[in-house]
């Protein structure tokens, strides 16, 4: 089996196995998020353009 060599990602979500990150919901309030899907609300993600929105719903 062929080791893989890391790299950085500047396009789409992030692939733990092949690119550097830092781990998506240490940036969030995971609980407050929790509980608003358990409530069944609504909520947003709003941030900047590639600041890792979308690796944070993948990781939900």
């Amino acid at each position: 089996m062929k080791n893989i060599m890391k790299s950085f990602s500047t396009a789409g979500p992030i692939k733990p196995n092949k690119h550097y990150n830092i781990p998506p919901l240490s940036r969030w309030d995971v609980d407050e998020i929790y509980s608003l899907i358990e409530d069944e609300r609504y909520f947003v993600l709003h941030a900047p353009r590639q600041t890792g929105k979308t690796s944070c719903l993948l990781a939900l």
